[in-house]
């Protein structure tokens, strides 16, 4: 596992980050110190260490994923983006881990081990090892078997990353494959979906549409998907074409897509089609899908504005409906328990002591008289007395402190079946043990941190966040008509 790096590392993590975006994106700029605003709502509220920060949520860089099943293409499409034989290619699972390409001066490639992944924050699958191991127990510390962090010199690589996945339908360390593709689907700003023409029987990869096209087409962001047949050069030779995308099309029907950007692609350095009329037809297809393909991987700066907005939207949305409020409820939930089980015990124990008291006649109307202290008293031992009142009220706070416990305990058990399936921002378990150790928390009933500011400065969050759309749109847009 990774160290925990220290406050002043993070804080400087973020100060080089808003020194490389001042130049290359203002808007991405500010979106920095609204999630530091964030940082400092969570911080109080112990729902974050002062270690950590929302911004290492998301990656700063444009980020392009490409999925699809063994022999479908994937490395083959990639280096012919690259320009590069960065990754190899064949028939069997060549490269069997997910695949981190960046940009590099250097004139050779290196490949490096997933613990470079694991502990960077500037690159996805940071801390991944923890992700792993929730999901496949014993997995964790094998991150290498998993991630790989490769360079090459291309200027297509450029301000952005690409990440090649393993084959879909590997039935090895299936959990953790299946965790890992969503935790890249849901940071990337552009899915390509690669699907291998040569096996025309669609049902077979049944497992795959379901994960990748039933399962992202009611996506708000269903559209950064585009769906490639790929090695359509093959069909071409042995059947009909258009038999072939065909029947893809009318599989992606059937599991619900009938929208969206669908591809036939083949790479340049496969054999040509021997029939000269098919092969013209074939390329020029080929040629204009590739060119909008590369069209939108070259624009995909673009995407991750939006991304970040609407990772810093979201953020905040889940804060403070949320994490902060379920929070609250804990914290209340304690309180109404410590205090009825402090109202049980107070009844039980005073019920067993006038139980005790009365027939023994230690009451004088409504005096407590005992015999015992008065004894205590005549013999001079005022000072045992007293002692013996103290420990009557060391045991009624051992009894309230046990009571708290046991309230906290079961409160707990309670929060962990809520947060059951969900990735709220914010360790909202840490933020309620937080308060369950301060004292008086339990008379007091909300949340220790938790201020009228908190709420106006998630306001001011989401409304910054209006505003960078809006900045956005101008920069990207021009609805008015207006000239330059």
């Amino acid at each position: 596992m990774p160290s925990a790096a220290g406050p002043e590392t993070v804080q400087q993590r973020l100060s080089d980050l808003e020194a490389h975006l001042e130049q290359e994106n203002p808007i991405l700029l500010s979106a920095v110190q609204s999630f530091r605003a964030l940082d400092r709502v969570a911080y109080d509220l112990h729902l974050l260490p002062e270690n950590q920060s929302f911004a290492s949520r998301v990656p700063w860089w444009p980020l392009i994923s490409v999925l699809g099943t063994f022999s479908a293409g994937k490395s083959t499409f990639i280096n012919d983006f690259l320009g590069h034989q960065i990754q190899r290619t064949g028939n069997q699972a060549v490269d069997d881990r997910f695949t981190v390409i960046v940009y590099s001066p250097e004139s050779h490639s290196r490949a490096l081990p997933g613990i470079a992944l694991d502990s960077d924050p500037r690159f996805p699958f940071y801390q991944m090892s923890r992700q792993i191991e929730r999901v496949a127990g014993g997995e964790g510390k094998r991150i290498d078997a998993y991630l790989q962090l490769k360079t090459c010199r291309s200027d297509r690589l450029r301000g952005k990353i690409v990440i090649d996945s393993p084959g879909f339908d590997a039935d090895a360390q299936r959990d953790a494959i299946l965790s890992l593709t969503d935790h890249m689907i849901s940071l990337s700003d552009l899915v390509l979906v690669l699907f291998d023409a040569r096996h025309p029987e669609p049902g077979a990869m049944r497992d795959t549409l379901q994960h990748l096209v039933v399962e992202t087409k009611g996506r708000a962001d269903s559209s950064k998907f585009l769906f490639i047949l790929n090695q359509l050069d093959t069909s071409a030779k042995e059947d009909n074409p258009e038999d072939v995308v065909a029947a893809w099309l009318r599989a992606l029907g059937e599991v619900g897509m009938t929208t969206g950007r669908f591809f036939t692609v083949f790479s340049p350095s496969a054999p040509p089609i021997a029939d000269e009329t098919r092969r013209k037809r074939f390329e020029a297809k080929r040629d204009a899908d590739v060119a909008e393909i590369y069209m939108r991987m070259d624009q995909v700066e673009v995407e991750r504005a939006y991304r970040i907005v609407a990772s810093l939207r979201g953020v905040a949305t889940e804060l403070a409906d949320e994490s902060v409020p379920l929070l609250t409820q804990a914290v209340r939930k304690w309180r109404a328990r410590t205090l009825l089980l402090d109202g049980v015990v107070l009844l039980l124990a005073g019920g067993v002591f006038l139980g005790v008291s009365i027939p023994a006649g230690d009451w004088q109307g409504l005096a407590y008289q005992p015999a015992w202290l008065a004894w205590l008293e005549s013999q001079g031992m005022e000072r045992a007395a007293r002692w013996a009142q103290f420990l009557a009220l060391f045991l009624a706070f051992m009894a309230h402190l046990a009571m708290r416990n046991l309230s906290a305990m079961t409160v707990r058990g309670w929060l962990r079946r809520q947060l059951k399936g969900k990735d709220l921002p914010g360790d909202v378990l840490a933020a309620f043990a937080a308060n369950t150790k301060r004292w008086g928390r339990e008379l007091i009933g909300w949340p220790v941190g938790l201020t009228s500011s908190s709420e106006s400065r998630f306001a001011q969050v989401l409304h910054d966040c209006e505003t960078f759309v809006q900045t956005l749109n101008e920069r990207f847009t021009n609805p008015k008509g207006l000239k330059d």
